[in-house]
């Protein structure tokens, strides 16, 4: 643990630890919101974009520019928070963290790619629960400092929301398992150096029971990573191909047979960081901006969005910070990461609505005007997280049948 980590550990009481943290941030970055948190970029552009369309270098450099500021904040003791000293955090409280999200949301801190949220916010805590001790010294660190990067190898051209079905084999050899198959939608493959790989090694097995996990080195001879040009011009997903790729057992995440226990723990880090952490389009404070820009913000119709806007966010915060204290305490992740998924994604679509409304034709076309058409780019994405994760339907159905014990849906 670092001598800064080590400070910041004594700071048990939350105003101390703001005025911390609010000084830490101070020395580094430059805010873009005042003082007192109100929120007027109305002479300045904003991206509101869910998806981005990025080069390839352009998506590096931004991946590289996240890659050091979790590396600095780890360091610092403020981007682990609520992880024990011996996997490099102060070992606080989701109070602590979420504290410290909100201070950083008052300054131009570099934005946190998708790639870094899946490796440090999904993988690293999966491998913690279920690693070995071996691969939890390896990876964990590794992981949070985001030193190497993870992306998720789940998803296959048959087997989507319904993970189960997947085909991608895996044999037992004499020197450990070999892998042969197609991956589809992984985000960041292109740049990470392991992929968390769900494998089906028993093919009589109940299909929820023949999978296993393995952590696969990107590099390794036999993974061919194809990028997928998306709508948006982008090239975020791609395409992952196996073919014969040879790994240890020491690779092999969990017992064999309990992919399926990998894949839910997993998933449950998903929703939840898709609840809460995840960063995408337009907020509550940017819509607000927008209606004072319009000069629409004393109307009560408006007020009563913006307000609804509001509660939205801050029932989705509360929700997930009392889920997080529920991971700090031991419970594996349940259905609520699929409430507070399904909340968020209910939001975006809600946000999206309302700069639509308040804009009417001009955010059809570029005028030039700051903060008008760019909402576009919130409008046309915020379906895809309504996809991505898991869709809506499936998290209503894990809400149904896991969380409230209704029968299962007809399949």
């Amino acid at each position: 643990m670092s001598m800064a980590t080590s400070e910041l550990a004594a700071h048990h009481d939350l105003d101390a630890f703001g005025d911390h943290v609010r000084a830490w941030l101070a020395e580094r970055l430059d805010r873009h919101l005042p003082a007192d948190g109100t929120h007027n970029h109305s002479d300045e552009e904003r991206s509101y974009a869910i998806f981005h369309n990025r080069t390839e270098d352009e998506e590096r450099e931004l991946l590289d520019r996240g890659r050091a500021w979790q590396a600095e904040r780890v360091d610092a003791g403020v981007g682990a928070i609520t992880w024990a000293p011996e996997w490099g955090g102060p070992g606080l409280t989701a109070s602590h963290e979420r504290i410290y999200v909100e201070l950083e949301g008052q300054f131009r801190a570099p934005d946190r790619h998708e790639n870094i949220l899946v490796t440090v916010e999904l993988i690293a805590p999966t491998i913690h629960l279920l690693g070995t001790e071996e691969q939890k010294k390896r990876f964990v660190p590794t992981f949070l400092r985001t030193d190497e990067l993870c992306c998720q190898l789940f998803s296959e051209p048959g087997a989507g929301s319904d993970l189960a079905s997947l085909s991608t084999r895996a044999v037992r050899t004499d020197t450990g398992w070999r892998i042969t198959g197609q991956k589809v939608w992984t985000s960041g493959a292109q740049f990470s150096e392991w992929g968390l790989l769900i494998a089906r090694s028993d093919t009589e097995a109940p299909k929820h029971r023949g999978m296993t996990a393995f952590l696969v080195p990107m590099d390794a001879p036999g993974v061919e990573v194809r990028p997928i040009r998306q709508m948006s011009g982008g090239s975020t997903f791609n395409e992952v191909f196996l073919s014969d790729v040879e790994l240890p057992d020491s690779l092999r995440l969990g017992e064999v047979g309990d992919g399926w226990n990998v894949t839910l723990t997993t998933l449950g880090f998903e929703r939840s960081s898709s609840g809460g952490i995840v960063s995408a389009g337009g907020n509550a404070a940017d819509l607000i901006a927008l209606a004072k820009q319009l000069e629409i913000a004393d109307d009560p119709l408006v007020r009563q969005t913006l307000a609804d806007v509001v509660i939205h966010e801050r029932a989705t915060a509360t929700f997930n910070a009392r889920y997080a204290e529920r991971e700090l305490a031991g419970h594996v992740p349940g259905v609520e990461g699929s409430i507070a998924k399904l909340v968020w994604t209910q939001n975006l679509k809600q946000i999206g609505d309302a700069a639509a409304k308040f804009l009417g034709p001009r955010i059809l076309a570029d005028t030039g005007a700051p903060n008008t058409y760019a909402w576009t780019e919130h409008v046309l994405g915020a379906p895809g997280y309504r996809i991505a994760g898991g869709s809506d339907e499936i998290q209503r159905n894990i809400i149904g049948e896991r969380g409230l014990g209704l029968p299962r849906d007809s399949r």
